[in-house]
């Protein structure tokens, strides 16, 4: 407030506020303290300590975010909203005061401005401020308000100049959380509980013992007595932090401090990837035959929700995996045989024609967006942080950040993408076990009837056809925020801000990012886990040190999930397939978990001259019952002597029981017709549906 010339000393508005700008007084203006020397008008005069003077405007000086007046409380605003949790009758009861301090103030309990006639007790031209007073409480004790004297209107009054309609609520002492209980069995119970943070949880009558230790030891035996049990459970519960209640889980983040809640935010595709794997509710047929849960690494772009890469594994997920993530999510995904043709990417809502002429790729691609990955971020788990998944990332150009310990928020679209995975695809999947134990059937395992790879190709299908065009509640523009984008809607918005850069990658990409390890090329070729793998390509370098492998031996790479060839990276600087000796009686992908399970199960034999011939017959015999067979087989063609079969049981007519995991039927109508195609050459029984089993003995006479 800036007091009126030729008045100094009095300020023009009301002192309520109490930031008075007057002559002589101390104000703080551009960090240096100043004293007002004069005010003209709209101007102020202010000198300085060192004796500079400079004349601003009223309104400038206000401006200045750190301009204070010396000696005086801030402006603030009143705190009305606390009025709300005020009882109504206290709320009445101060508004009753307001109109009476106005009424003794300005002789109208509307205030200034208002019409009518004072009363003659309160016309401030004929008594004066302590009459109008002493006239109040006469008023008010005829009224019926309990103990109203003149001194207690004069403290309403100061009240209300200084904190307003709030000041005319009636105080109280504020009540303590723990009521009337002694503060040294307080102590005891805070310190019980500091004992306790980090370990097993225990119950409050644990917790009530281990007090009545704390304050023997500390006051001495019987000095201190313990309240009741139900007493001291509400005090507990008081003291304790929500997570802390006995009985709670006990790996909570209480040993963290807690954060506030930052969302993550990206602004365009790719500039935030977040990665990470788990346990898919669904039971598949594992490559042994036996029902297993896969495991489910997927990468999730924040700024689009879109679910770029999935990859879904029988078990033991290999960095190799994520490595193979990244160039997942960096190139077309093509349409599968069978596929609509409205999971084209001609089909979707982005600027096809001009992607395409950036990148001719898109004219098989499927609607899913192409990301090229800026930052991944990574829970730390051991595959992420594996030298063969830093190491792709660095070579692509592409940062890791590891997220903060116990801090699930960090990488919470992707942990709420699971979930979504979970309800909307798994649970309509033969095979479900549920989100816990006591939602899971009797015979889950029995009710398992895709393999991985079937599983795999119905999950792409399932993230093209409904997750990229199913709206999501985290995409909203700011403009339109009651409207839920879907990922491929965003994508297309997002590509007109940022563009679309093609990353090329082909099969040599591919290979460089399998792991690598060192092995020596001998006479026989090259050992790795009781495999051997030979080609004349190797003919030269038999015996022979690598010229830059350590210790002299050759960098291969191999894929641990299909252990038929590996790559040797030979002195031309490129990577040579050789194959395995035996890959011929393995007519599918092999992965180390299988090769594993049969070495152990022919463990026991000495003849080490058949081994591999052995293993490679029992790999191809596990991984041809693991394959589901059709519904209907063509007619069978004729057998030759000597040939077995195995005949399904006759059921009777009109009865069509549950499907087993050996007889699922493939859903997949490129699969389908594969599997009609493979039956047609193997199944040699008079009833649909029987497998023909291999006879090795046979097989081994016509060599």
């Amino acid at each position: 407030m800036v007091s009126a010339p030729g008045r100094p000393g009095r300020p023009v508005a009301a002192a309520a506020s109490g930031r008075q700008v007057k002559l002589g007084a101390y104000v703080t203006f551009q960090g240096c303290t100043w004293q007002v020397a004069a005010v003209a008008g709209a101007s102020v005069t202010l000198v300085g300590e060192d004796g500079q003077t400079a004349s601003v405007l009223s309104s400038f000086l206000f401006a200045d975010p750190a301009f204070t007046v010396v000696g005086s409380p801030s402006a603030g605003v009143r705190r009305w909203g606390l009025l709300e949790s005020v009882p109504a009758r206290e709320r009445e009861r101060a508004l009753a005061w307001q109109r009476h301090i106005r009424e003794i103030e300005t002789g109208r309990p509307d205030g200034p401005g208002s019409t009518g006639v004072p009363r003659p007790e309160y016309d401030p031209q004929r008594t004066s401020m302590a009459e109008r007073e002493q006239a109040k409480a006469d008023e008010l004790t005829q009224l019926g308000w309990p103990r109203v004297s003149r001194a207690t209107v004069r403290r309403m009054r100061a009240r209300y100049h200084g904190q307003g309609l709030w000041g005319l609520i009636p105080r109280r002492k504020p009540s303590s959380a723990t009521g009337q209980a002694d503060e040294r069995v307080v102590a005891a119970v805070l310190e019980a509980l500091r004992r306790q943070r980090g370990r097993s949880k225990g119950t409050l009558k644990g917790l009530r013992e281990l007090t009545g230790h704390i304050l023997a030891d500390t006051h001495g035996p019987g000095t201190v007595a313990l309240p009741a049990p139900s007493t001291f459970n509400r005090l507990a519960r008081v003291l304790a932090d929500p997570l802390e209640h006995p009985g709670r889980p006990a790996r909570t983040a209480t040993a963290a401090p807690v954060r506030p809640f930052t969302p993550t935010v990206a602004l365009r595709p790719g500039e935030l990837v977040q990665v990470d794997t788990t346990r898919l509710d669904v039971m598949a047929i594992g490559e042994d035959g036996r029902a297993v849960r896969p495991e489910l690494t997927i990468a999730l772009d924040v700024a689009t929700r879109s679910v770029v890469a999935a990859v879904l594994r029988e078990e033991g997920t290999k960095a190799v995996d994520a490595a193979l993530l990244l160039a997942e999510m960096a190139v077309p995904h093509p349409v599968r045989p069978g596929w609509g043709e409205q999971l084209r990417m001609a089909h979707a809502a982005v600027p096809y024609d001009r992607l395409l002429a950036l990148d001719a790729r898109l004219e098989q691609a499927a609607t899913r967006p192409v990301v090229v990955p800026e930052t991944i971020v990574i829970d730390r788990g051991a595959i992420f942080v594996s030298a063969a998944f830093l190491a792709a990332c660095e070579t692509l150009g592409v940062s890791v950040q590891p997220a903060p310990p116990r801090s699930p928020a960090a990488k919470g679209a992707v942990e709420r993408t699971f979930g979504s995975i979970n309800t909307l695809f798994a649970q309509h999947v033969a095979g479900y076990t549920g989100p816990h134990v006591l939602a899971r059937g009797e015979a889950v395992q029995d009710e398992a009837r895709f393999t991985v790879a079937q599983l795999q190709e119905l999950l792409d299908e399932w993230i093209t056809a409904c997750w990229q065009h199913r709206p999501h509640d985290g995409l909203r523009h700011p403009l339109l925020p009651k409207k839920a984008l879907a990922p491929n809607e965003m994508w297309g918005a997002l590509l007109g801000a940022c563009g679309y850069v093609p990353w090329p990658l082909d099969g040599a990409d591919y290979l460089e990012l399998l792991p690598v390890r060192f092995h020596p090329v001998t006479g026989r070729g090259i050992r790795i886990n009781h495999r051997t793998y030979d080609h004349t390509l190797l003919n030269e370098h038999r015996g022979r040190p690598s010229p830059t492998g350590p210790g002299g031996r050759w960098e291969i790479h191999l894929n641990p999930h299909d252990v038929r060839q590996i790559y040797i990276r030979l002195p031309d600087g490129h990577l040579h397939e050789i194959p395995w000796i035996h890959r011929d009686h393995v007519h599918a992908p092999m992965s180390e978990t299988v090769w594993r399970h049969i070495r152990a199960a022919l463990g026991r034999r000495t003849d080490r001259e058949k081994h591999e011939v052995a293993l490679a017959e029992a790999a191809d015999q596990v991984l041809r019952r693991a394959r589901p067979t059709t519904a209907a087989q063509p007619a069978p063609p004729k057998m030759t002597p000597g040939t077995h079969t195995a005949q399904a049981a006759p059921r009777p007519a009109g009865d069509q029981p549950a499907v087993s995991r050996y007889e699922a039927e493939d859903s997949l109508d490129a699969l389908g017709a594969r599997a009609r195609a493979e039956a047609s050459d193997d199944v040699g029984a008079d009833e649909p549906g029987a497998l023909t089993l291999y006879d090795a003995d046979q097989e081994a006479g016509l060599w």
